[in-house]
């Protein structure tokens, strides 16, 4: 906290005590080298205690800082629990991709339930106030579930991989039995990531954090936490982008130099048996139809043809949207989770040579936050029968 305006420093002050420890984001409360507004602030309110910068701001901005922050957590609360309720009523969502999404959700319910209502009054008020067990449980649940949620989006661009690159044989294995173990498998994991602290005391007291003394365990939090999933989601994004890409310029027939008219394109597709060149010839095997008019045989293949082609528009189309989905999906959670990470990993590590301002670490710990309530509006929005059977929810809300 800054000095009083014309209110000198204490002469000789004592030496001014450790920075204020961070608060726990996803993975590890970091413990930086000097917090404080600035350095002679730090200095001059070393007697009067740590600074805690959330002292020097006005009531009416903590109230909208508080509303702010609710209406996030609100937000995420209803989009996930919308997911959920859409998957399990809708009978045609019950396939084992979807439930990894609903799963998804589901870890993304719990932390806008467990974790963000508890961090808006930690941000707000700068202090711990909730006792020693409440912050046990807090930093385990946030450690496990933003770590959960991470992974699914591992084991989700997994699932589609294997079902672009080997859509035959995944077919007979994407089974509800493998979707629960690799969700299974995703909690397990997190799980791991969060134990680790329990056996050391998280902070001192009016803080609740993860002790970072302990490199080694920031360093596998985060590259186990973000580092590795992120690198594995742009291998497996990229794939299936390439892969994606050559379906559609497979599915769109050209032929160089030559114009083609709509009976050549219907019937140069795959699955045409014949080649005309207008839909007005006349071959010499025409039949008369029950209503007395001919029907011919080339006519008939065209229409098949058109079935066909539209169908091959259909599937490009999806392939397009899915591509792009993909790009979204990849961007939105490197832009939130990026930013916390790269400050987990390096403050720990470099200690009194660098400086950040709590503030700053507050909103990149709630800009990761932020994509538990991003995932179910890309994943619904992006999927047809998502958005139906949400609108298909919402009437029978409303009427009901």
């Amino acid at each position: 906290m800054e000095a009083a305006a014309g209110a000198p420093c204490a002469p000789a002050p004592p030496p001014p005590p450790p920075p204020p420890p961070l608060p726990a984001g996803p993975h590890a409360g970091l413990l930086p080298a000097n917090l404080s507004a600035t350095p002679s602030a730090a200095n001059c309110s070393a007697a009067a205690g740590t600074y805690i910068y959330q002292d020097s701001i006005a009531l009416p901005w903590k109230v909208l800082l508080v509303l702010v922050l609710a209406l996030i957590t609100l937000a995420t609360t209803l989009s996930n629990a919308f997911v959920i309720a859409t998957v399990s009523r809708t009978r045609k969502l019950h396939t084992p991709a979807n439930y990894l999404i609903a799963s998804l959700a589901v870890t993304d319910l719990l932390v806008s339930i467990l974790v963000m209502p508890i961090s808006t009054v930690y941000t707000v008020s700068g202090r711990w106030t909730l006792g020693q067990v409440v912050c046990d449980l807090w930093l385990s649940s946030d450690i496990t579930c933003c770590t959960a949620s991470i992974m699914h989006l591992c084991v989700i661009a997994l699932d589609r991989y294997w079902a672009i690159t080997d859509a035959v044989g995944y077919s007979a294995k994407r089974t509800p039995r493998r979707a629960a173990l690799m969700i299974a498998l995703v909690w397990g994991f997190s799980i791991s990531i969060s134990l680790p602290p329990f056996f050391w005391r998280q902070g001192q007291a009016g803080d609740c954090l993860v002790n970072t003394d302990h490199v080694l365990y920031t360093v596998y939090s985060t590259v186990g936490a973000f580092y590795l999933p992120t690198l594995l989601l742009i291998a497996l994004y990229g794939r299936i982008y390439v892969e994606a890409r050559s379906r559609i310029l497979k599915q769109s027939p050209r032929r160089p130099g030559k114009r083609l008219t709509r009976a050549q394109l219907l019937t140069d597709s795959p699955g045409s048996t014949s080649s005309v060149t207008s839909v007005n010839s006349r071959p010499p095997d025409a039949a008369p139809s029950e209503s007395g008019s001919p029907v011919y045989a080339n006519q008939v293949k065209v229409r098949i043809s058109d079935a066909l082609l539209e169908k091959k528009k259909l599937m490009a189309a999806r392939e397009r949207k899915a591509t792009k989905t993909l790009g979204v999906i990849l961007g939105a959670f490197i832009v939130c989770w990026l930013p916390f990470f790269i400050i987990s990993l390096v403050m720990p590590i470099c200690k009194e040579a660098c400086w950040f301002h709590m503030a700053i670490f507050d909103f990149f710990n709630w800009l990761g936050y932020l994509n538990s309530l991003i995932n179910p509006i890309i994943y619904t929005m992006s999927n047809e029968d998502f958005k139906q059977a949400f609108h298909k929810l919402i009437h029978l809300k409303c009427t009901s």
